[in-house]
């Protein structure tokens, strides 16, 4: 048979189809820890710092597998210790994630960059208390390891091991942390997840038990919000601040509150919370736990002197709020405390108002039976029956004129159009 020699076009497709495969055979057999055909690979020409689609080259699989030998050969061979994968990892990172602790030590030797972040921020060290890779948390941490370091979310290596429950990577950590800098958010992890033990532990060094996350949060802020009611109790014995204002002007108490949790509600008003703070938008405790339907938090705030009449920046009271919600027991509660039934916002608006725009029955009925106005008008001269028209709440409207709703009633808006 006959040859036929190939096109100049098909000879380079050939050639670089087939060094493809050649770069592909070389890290297989990287990924392998296959010595003696990597060195025939370099032999080759191949070269050294080739890599797949990820950006993963022969020293980072040969890392990851834990090939020690195989390590040490690349980089005497001029493999670059530091070179990155397309997401920011280095070969310590890869081995370090992987618990590789010998090739860890390699590397490091051979100059590593021991606090090199990945594109999120990652650290070695971060990779293995992520892990639990103690020996490798251990020697990282030995020659140099910066575990303040955070990762893009904030998150530090101790962080990420409370989170995680590795609590012998934890201890080794705080062991190390002899200047108090990694505080956040470990403490607020630990107050998550009602781990008092830890939390002892973070707080022994460190005095300040308000350390602040990025919106402004203390540790006490995030054990009111999951009902944790022994971390919190830890937090103030070590004082922390019972109405320490996060971002808006919330306190833990407004928190627990909207939470509905009242034991911890109850801890905090125990330890001096005040009752009657105010976010930057005016809501008291009491307007958090009846705009979220929380009965039992509405009556203990109640019990203990809660303000009925404290007003929003728009001048609702915790009974619109409750209205709002279509929540019965909290309208009940304040209007057996004595709320007002016809208390108005700074539009003359009444609960029913409310209850009537939203189309609560059963609280439209319960207000109409505490003898709520049905003829109230707002300052645009509307009554709750203009109102379930407008929004055609059929039922309401019916219950309305039940109780005495005036269909003859005119609102300012017609009366211009009339005269």
């Amino acid at each position: 048979c006959m040859c036929v020699p190939l096109k100049k076009s098909q000879r380079y497709a050939h050639r670089k189809r087939g060094r493809s495969d050649s770069n592909a055979s070389f890290l297989r057999a990287a990924r392998a820890g296959n010595l003696d055909k990597v060195v025939e690979y370099l032999k080759s020409g191949i070269d050294i710092n080739t890599c797949n689609q990820n950006g993963l080259n022969a020293l980072h699989l040969a890392a990851k597998e834990g090939h020690v030998g195989l390590v040490q050969e690349l980089l005497e061979r001029g493999s670059a210790v530091d070179s990155a994968t397309k997401k920011g990892n280095t070969a310590l990172h890869i081995a370090s994630l992987a618990g590789q602790a010998e090739v860890v030590k390699v590397l490091v030797k051979e100059g590593a960059n021991i606090n090199a972040q990945s594109q999120n921020g990652f650290t070695p060290l971060y990779m293995a208390a992520q892990e639990n890779h103690i020996e490798v948390v251990k020697y990282l941490l030995e020659n140099g390891a910066n575990q303040s370091t955070a990762t893009e979310d904030g998150f530090t290596p101790l962080a990420v091991a409370l989170q995680q429950g590795h609590n012998q990577a934890v201890a080794i950590l705080l062991e190390n942390d002899t200047k108090g800098k990694v505080r956040l958010p470990a403490l607020h992890i630990a107050a998550r997840k009602d781990d008092t033990k830890s939390a002892a532990l973070l707080l022994q060094n460190d005095h300040n038990a308000d350390v602040q996350s990025k919106s402004g949060f203390t540790p006490l802020h995030i054990a009111a919000h999951y009902g944790n009611v022994n971390v919190a109790t830890l937090l103030l014995n070590r004082g922390a601040a019972v109405d320490f204002t996060a971002r808006n002007g919330i306190t833990p108490l407004h928190v627990a509150s909207k939470r509905g949790n009242t034991n911890m509600v109850k801890l905090l008003l125990d330890r001096g919370g005040q009752i009657d703070a105010k976010t930057r938008d005016g809501l008291t405790p009491l307007h958090c736990a009846a705009r979220s339907g929380h009965d039992q938090v509405v009556e203990l705030l109640l019990e203990r002197g809660a303000p009925l009449l404290a007003r929003t920046k728009n001048g609702l009271s915790p009974l619109h709020m409750a209205a709002q919600g279509d929540h019965v027991e909290c309208v009940k509660h304040l209007l057996q405390h004595k709320a007002p039934v016809d208390d108005v916002t700074l539009d003359y608006l009444t609960a029913l108002h409310v209850a009537a725009h939203c189309g609560h029955y059963r609280v439209t009925k319960l207000l109409l039976d505490k003898r709520a106005n049905p003829n109230a008008r707002a300052l645009n001269g509307f009554t709750p029956l203009h109102i379930a028209c407008k929004k055609n709440r059929i039922k309401v409207m019916e219950l309305l004129v039940k109780y005495g709703a005036s269909i003859q009633a005119i609102t300012e808006v017609e009366k211009c159009f009339i005269s």
